[in-house]
């Protein structure tokens, strides 16, 4: 995070919030501009810092109510080609991470209802060759659920930082 100051900062915390904020209130938010608030934006973007704008689309207001987590395995390297391939363009699939421990991967699922689920394991995942096991887990409640990436470190980061220096 080089070469971002506070007023960067601001901007990309106001923006993951509402980036339909209008450039000349974050304009009088930071103190600038609105031409240098513009230019600030496009120079985030050019940088990677700022990697699109989407709207947030209620899943329960578009009938997915079903959240889960599936964890998939497989002992044999080739099937991670496949499985990559078949789950790629699955709109149910959310989020699709590689990980560390006994699983090869942990997959968001975003869907319907229990037969969906059924189907997108039976049909989708479980049907790419190689396959071994999955455990999915069944979210019943989200206390907590956002995007927003972290601007600054946690608080909790500088009291392990002033005991690591004692």
């Amino acid at each position: 995070m080089t070469d971002i100051d506070e007023i960067d900062l601001t901007l990309i915390e106001l923006m993951q919030k509402d980036a339909r904020t209008p450039q000349a209130q974050l304009a009088a938010t930071v103190g600038l501009a609105a031409s240098s608030v513009n230019e600030r934006i496009r120079k985030l973007g050019e940088r990677g810092l700022i990697a699109g704008y989407h709207a947030r689309i209620s899943p329960e207001a578009m009938g997915y109510d079903l959240l889960a987590f599936v964890y998939v395995a497989w002992s044999k390297p080739e099937t991670e080609r496949a499985f990559l391939k078949k789950l790629a363009n699955q709109s149910t699939i959310m989020e699709i991470h590689h990980v560390t421990g006994t699983w090869n991967y942990l997959l968001k699922v975003r869907v319907k209802n229990t037969r969906m689920l059924e189907g997108l394991l039976a049909r989708v995942i479980k049907a790419v060759p190689g396959i071994e096991r999955t455990d999915t887990i069944i979210v019943l409640s989200s206390v907590k659920d956002t995007a927003q990436i972290p601007t600054r470190e946690p608080e909790w980061m500088a009291v392990e930082v002033s005991r690591a220096g004692h």
